[in-house]
């Protein structure tokens, strides 16, 4: 049953419209209504939904089972015999010549019936590099089970003597041992001395850079003329000594030595090869020529005065 207000007495006929039961009804807050019932879900297991678990899952299994191949695989490399370091013949040794295999196969000694993985190749690298004739080396692994060795070998440029023993030098001053006499005979250089072990590597190093200069700059004069040098004196850095042959004819078997000083040597020798003939008229049989001054020669110094140029 509805109810009405009832309206004030002074109320207008205009406030009566505002009055009606059915414009006051409309007019009611909604929250006065009944509403309708909402249903309400409750979310399982955290919000989180079952396919999301299942990719969890999956994936988990996936890292276990890699992280378990990881260990057998990590396991066969490292101890697995197929690995093994077990023969000489699986170690190759390539570029060596004058090192004996024997020397090389040594360093590998502690490596025996261990994995290759295992070996350590810059601590073999270094030994290899130790030994004589070897300037350089690189050790690899081969898999499964095999190292390779590439050696490169130091190149002699002269012979040296030492007192009464002769040896070799390479251009940076290392002294090596004479190889073999079957193998020593490829060798054709001009034998050096003034260079010992008890001189610094880094003297050494330099006088036979000097003795090189020399040997290409005499080269460039007449060609072939290296091969008519048959000893270098470096004990003066100041003052080049070399004891040389046939500078008139090839065959000659006659001797001179020459003091060449400490450069210049392309002209020095241009001066000698043309004039040697001449020098040796005037002073007969020519023993040595002085010419590390720069406006003089001197022909036999022991027994003659300078001429000048």
């Amino acid at each position: 049953m509805e109810r009405v207000k009832a309206m004030p007495r002074n109320a207008s006929a205009a406030d009566a419209d505002s009055y009606r039961p059915e414009l006051i009804a409309e007019d009611e807050p909604r929250y006065l209504r009944r509403q309708k019932p909402v249903e309400i879900r409750r979310r399982k297991l955290g919000g989180r939904t079952w396919p999301y678990y299942r990719r969890v899952f999956f994936w988990s299994a996936i890292g276990v089972a890699g992280v378990s191949a990881a260990c057998v695989i990590g396991d066969f490399l490292l101890n697995g015999r197929p690995m093994l370091l077990v023969k000489p013949d699986q170690i190759e040794v390539t570029g060596n010549h004058i090192v004996a295999r024997e020397a090389v196969l040594q360093q590998f000694v502690r490596d025996a019936n261990r994995s290759v993985v295992r070996v350590p190749l810059q601590a073999r690298r270094s030994q290899i590099e130790q030994l004589p004739w070897v300037e350089s080396a690189s050790v690899q692994r081969v898999l499964p089970n095999r190292v390779r060795v590439d050696i490169t070998e130091r190149t002699p440029i002269a012979f040296l003597r030492i007192s009464n023993q002769l040896a070799l030098i390479d251009a940076h001053g290392v002294v090596l041992d004479r190889p073999d006499t079957s193998d020593i005979a490829d060798f054709h250089f001009p034998i050096v001395t003034g260079v010992s072990d008890d001189l610094p590597r880094d003297q050494r190093e330099k006088r036979m850079q000097i003795y090189q200069e020399f040997l290409k700059s005499i080269d460039l004069i007449r060609g072939g003329s290296s091969d008519r040098v048959s000893e270098v004196d470096l004990a003066n850095p100041k003052d080049l000594r070399v004891v040389m042959t046939g500078l008139i004819n090839p065959a000659d078997p006659q001797s001179v030595l020459i003091h060449f000083g400490s450069g210049d040597f392309t002209n020095k020798f241009r001066m000698l090869v043309d004039n040697f003939q001449q020098w040796q008229a005037n002073a007969g049989r020519v023993q040595s020529i002085d010419l590390q001054y720069s406006r003089q020669v001197v022909v036999n110094p022991e027994t003659s005065a300078a001429v000048k140029r």
